[in-house]
């Protein structure tokens, strides 16, 4: 445990961050610390683990296909609903943790996963044939002429043409306006990754967002570039970061999010020590 914030409410506290944080920057990060800086303890901090939920896992399985299909159609492989198949259910098999609770309703909850898939598969933007420009790309920008850490990240998706492509699952289709809201962040950093890898600018950036509905359904959602203001919002945020974690500025943001935090009773029992 660290020394940094105890929650048993000792009130102790080291004389510098914990090691690690200011290594580097990225979107994961950036977007825990905006939404509550006291999750973002928990979490990266204390390293408190948490169990895994049938909406998390259905995510990363959900993940794991399409990055399988990315990869198939840059390989000239078969990247159809029938060559995906075998792979969703070995991953389901494999990668479920034995703890986890699905009230009975695993077999329910895994056809709907797959329903959702096949129909993103019938329906995506993206044509089978066209060859993606990137496949799950590791990059680092180093931004010392910021005064800030290095950005690390991972593009998941880029299409031709510069086309930075994101999935999300929801259980509800998103509003566009608050929908490119909610992730500037993190499309700013793919941004700034994007450039630096390549020496030019994104062509632009889509959210496909796979809706878990009785009957699914898939939202996608354009954007433009990323603009100097954008990118000015961008690094201020990065600059909150590093003077929160700096001075320890770890206070709970309470909304509605509260309701799905895995952190909520250690939020609850948090003292307002530091």
């Amino acid at each position: 445990m660290s020394a940094l914030l105890v929650p048993s409410g000792k009130e102790e506290s080291s004389d510098a961050p914990v090691p690690g944080l200011l290594d580097y920057l990225s979107a994961s990060r950036l977007k825990m610390f905006q939404e509550c800086r006291l999750k973002f303890y928990f979490k990266y901090v204390e390293q408190i683990p948490v169990r895994v939920n049938p909406a998390l896992f259905i995510g990363q399985i959900t993940h794991r296909v399409l990055q399988q299909w990315s990869l198939n159609r840059w390989r000239g492989l078969p990247a159809d609903a029938e060559a995906l198949l075998p792979l969703f259910s070995e991953l389901w098999r494999k990668l479920q943790p034995g703890d986890l609770d699905w009230e009975d309703r695993e077999a329910e909850s895994r056809d709907k996963t797959w329903l959702m898939l096949e129909y993103y598969l019938r329906h995506t933007p993206v044509p089978l044939g066209e060859k993606p420009e990137a496949v799950e790309v590791v990059v680092e920008r180093d931004l010392d002429a910021q005064g800030l850490p290095p950005l690390k990240g991972v593009i998941d998706l880029v299409r031709q043409g510069g086309v930075i492509v994101d999935f999300k699952t929801t259980a509800r289709a998103p509003d566009p306006v608050l929908a490119a809201h909610q992730n500037e962040v993190q499309l700013g950093c793919y941004a700034l990754l994007y450039r630096e890898a390549t020496g030019h600018p994104e062509g632009g950036f889509e959210l496909h967002h796979l809706v878990k509905t009785k009957e699914p359904k898939l939202v996608v959602t354009t954007m433009s570039p990323i603009g100097n203001t954008q990118m000015r919002r961008l690094v201020r945020a990065m600059e909150s970061y590093v003077q929160g974690v700096e001075s320890e500025d770890y206070v709970p943001s309470p909304g509605q999010h509260c309701s799905w935090c895995d952190y909520f009773g250690q939020c609850r029992a948090w003292r307002g020590g530091a």
